[in-house]
């Protein structure tokens, strides 16, 4: 498990963590968790997801198990260093619908001394690194890969399987469009795609 490394209210330096996986491994989850501790320990906290996220709920960040926090809607991820403000904590969820400009807005609120905890797919559906979320992991001084359970296989899973043939790179969705997967069994899914 995670610990955070300097949780009081008061500190000298920034960082970013990164948490990482692929769908149903828990990332949201792990975001509001850390970001309700920070909650409890006085800090101020400002989450934010991009507003194409409209899943669960348009305005609220909210996990696969429905844990909830507030969050701001953002189009633009320089929106977030502009609305970020005095805050200690900064959340951004589903960092992977963000342009590349996200790493150097989380590098800039790092070196004001402000905790980022980022949270987002490190793979799309074809198993290929996604968006800035590789960028992101390099500048990270902490990165968390979670992972969820095949369902195939039973095994732990890393890979976020696309049930449907859409071929878009973004497709949002849940059980009915995704499931994770073990590297063999979306490894072997993906040899069935290709016939």
């Amino acid at each position: 498990m995670f610990v955070e490394p300097n949780f009081g209210k008061t500190k000298k330096t920034g960082w970013i963590e990164v948490i990482a996986g692929c769908m149903f491994s828990g990332k949201t989850e792990e975001l509001i968790r850390r970001l309700n501790r920070a909650l409890i320990a006085g800090q101020k906290v400002e989450i934010f997801k991009p507003a194409m996220d409209t899943r669960y709920d348009k305005q609220d960040v909210v996990s696969h198990d429905d844990r909830r926090i507030r969050s701001t809607v953002v189009d633009f991820s320089g929106d977030i260093y502009l609305l970020a403000g005095d805050c200690d904590v900064v959340g951004i969820d589903e960092a992977q619908f963000f342009d590349g400009e996200v790493v150097h807005v989380c590098n800039t609120l790092a070196n004001q001394g402000k905790r980022v905890i980022v949270a987002g797919l490190d793979m799309d559906y074809e198993g290929k690194p996604f968006g800035p979320m590789p960028n992101l992991m390099a500048v990270a001084e902490f990165v968390t890969k979670v992972h969820a359970i095949c369902a195939r296989t039973g095994e732990l899973a890393s890979y976020s399987y696309r049930l449907t043939d859409e071929e878009s790179k973004v497709l949002l969705g849940s059980s009915t469009q995704y499931e994770a997967r073990s590297r063999g069994a979306f490894n072997e899914g993906m040899k069935k795609k290709d016939r």
